[in-house]
């Protein structure tokens, strides 16, 4: 039942009920933790003379959501749920839009994994709740895995959370209060400025340069701090991009963030999934006065994200976090009760036994699905793709002046469903107009079918300027 309180003026008398299941008809309060206010009854009073009406006694309903869910809005939601997507019933569907590499089923995660979670299952051991922050021995192994020279953990530094989304949703959180500002990428993850708008934190987007493979326009991301910015995020390798930043790259961000003070949340849910001939360095592994947090997970590179585990692995420098961030992170974990316990109990054969031929296997396919990508679009009139380097993303832009019946890259990206029943990600949803985004972990053949519906349907509607002068002039 839920809490009430009920009046009744006639008998001069009023129920209240706490917290309890049963009830208590003394005149006299048992005491605040025992039967009384915050015990198991509920009290029941007669009051000799006049009542005063409480405030609680509402004459009519007044529920409005609350001012996070209304400040609550998912940028991806917002436009794809406004598109009109009816395909050609002639040309079967292709998703090109899903982050989620297990939708067509061409890449199951590695049998080492789905064994780990049954046995944990078996176990019997895992049934119960485990701190919020996750079991001692499976933040060890966590700890353990991701451990270098450069950036020693331990399993204190590691805090298990329900998936990486989670993990960026504590990070943001322990950071920031409201009227704070925090520094995101554009084109960047569109949950960035979801969490964050929605707890009255602003945001600023730094630039990202296309014609430079994604890297950060550094001074302009500088020009956005000011005494309010207290968290830069930094997204490698990078969704919606596919980039990968070099060293050299990175350690022009932590010259940013050393020289302003403001710590950075690194996501790093693409770690290591990345092209041969590049390197992923993490951020924590080059800084040295710089704290961290450093956020990840399970989903991406071993192919389960609906298993929702992540983590948060805590870079602390010259303890310029301290007790503080850290006893703010434990208790913003204790409001859920942390990551699902299978995966615990099964972490420590993921990361141990999964074979180093599973996830070669999966970057080759990437890096192979990727280079078909780009050949075929780099052909196509008033398309600029750009190549990934990592990741499962390939961003293309559109060059607008070459397509005139479309207004931005939501109608041209709608009306590619309606006749190719192709459907690619409007990169509207993520702040960066006139490009598209396309996933590459469909199957080859299905690729190389998409590919050529959307030369087909640019070819179809490419304006030349010749063109377009020559219709002017008649």
């Amino acid at each position: 039942m839920a809490n009430y309180l009920s009046c009744n003026m006639e008998d001069n008398s009023y129920v209240v009920k706490m917290n309890g299941n049963g009830v208590n008809e003394n005149n006299s309060l048992n005491g605040v933790n025992g039967k009384g206010l915050n015990g198991n009854g509920i009290q029941h009073k007669t009051v000799k003379g006049s009542v005063s009406k409480s405030k609680s006694c509402r004459q009519r309903w007044n529920i409005r959501p609350s001012e996070m869910s209304i400040n609550t809005l998912n940028p991806i939601r917002a436009i794809v749920d406004g598109m009109k997507l009816t395909p050609n019933p002639g040309k079967p569907m292709i998703a090109l839009s899903i982050g989620d590499p297990t939708v067509f089923g061409n890449l199951p995660t590695d049998e080492k994994v789905t064994q780990a979670l049954k046995d944990a299952i078996d176990s019997h051991k895992y049934n119960g709740y485990a701190p919020s922050v996750g079991y001692q021995k499976s933040r060890d192994v966590v700890a353990n895995f991701y451990t270098c020279p450069e950036a020693p953990l331990e399993a204190e530094d590691v805090l298990l959370t329900s998936g990486c989304s989670q993990a960026i949703d504590l990070a943001i959180t322990v950071l920031c209060n409201p009227g704070d500002n925090i520094l995101i990428p554009c084109p960047g993850f569109s949950l960035y400025k979801t969490l964050a708008v929605s707890l009255g934190i602003q945001v600023k987007l730094y630039n990202l340069l296309p014609e430079k493979s994604w890297e950060i326009d550094l001074q302009h991301m500088e020009s956005l701090i000011d005494d309010r910015t207290t968290c830069l995020i930094i997204n490698n390798p990078s969704n919606p991009c596919g980039s990968v930043y070099s060293k050299e790259h990175l350690k022009n961000v932590l010259s940013v963030a050393s020289k302003n003070c403001i710590p950075i949340l690194a996501d790093e849910i693409y770690g290591d999934m990345v092209f041969p001939g590049c390197k992923y360095q993490s951020m924590a592994s080059l800084s040295s006065d710089v704290p961290i947090l450093a956020c990840g997970g399970l989903a991406k590179r071993w192919l389960v994200p609906g298993w929702r585990m992540g983590w948060i692995l805590i870079h602390d420098r010259n303890q310029i976090f301290g007790k503080e961030i850290r006893q703010g992170l434990v208790k913003l974990s204790q409001r859920i009760l942390g990551a699902c316990t299978i995966v615990q109990g099964a972490i420590e054969s993921i990361l141990n036994d999964t074979p180093q031929e599973f996830y070669y296997r999966t970057i080759s396919f990437l890096k192979s699905n990727s280079e078909i990508c780009f050949s075929e679009l780099s052909t196509v009139p008033g398309l600029t793709p750009v190549l990934p380097a990592g990741a499962m993303y390939l961003m293309v832009g559109i060059e607008m002046e070459h397509f005139p019946e479309f207004q931005n890259d939501v109608q041209f990206t709608e009306r590619l469903v309606t006749e190719q029943s192709v459907f690619c990600l409007p990169a509207m949803a993520f702040e960066y107009p006139n490009y598209f985004r396309i996933v590459v972990t469909v199957p080859e053949e299905m690729m190389v079918e998409a590919c050529a519906r959307i030369r087909e349907f640019c070819q179809r509607h490419y304006r030349s300027c010749s063109q377009d002068s020559n219709e002017l002039d008649q």
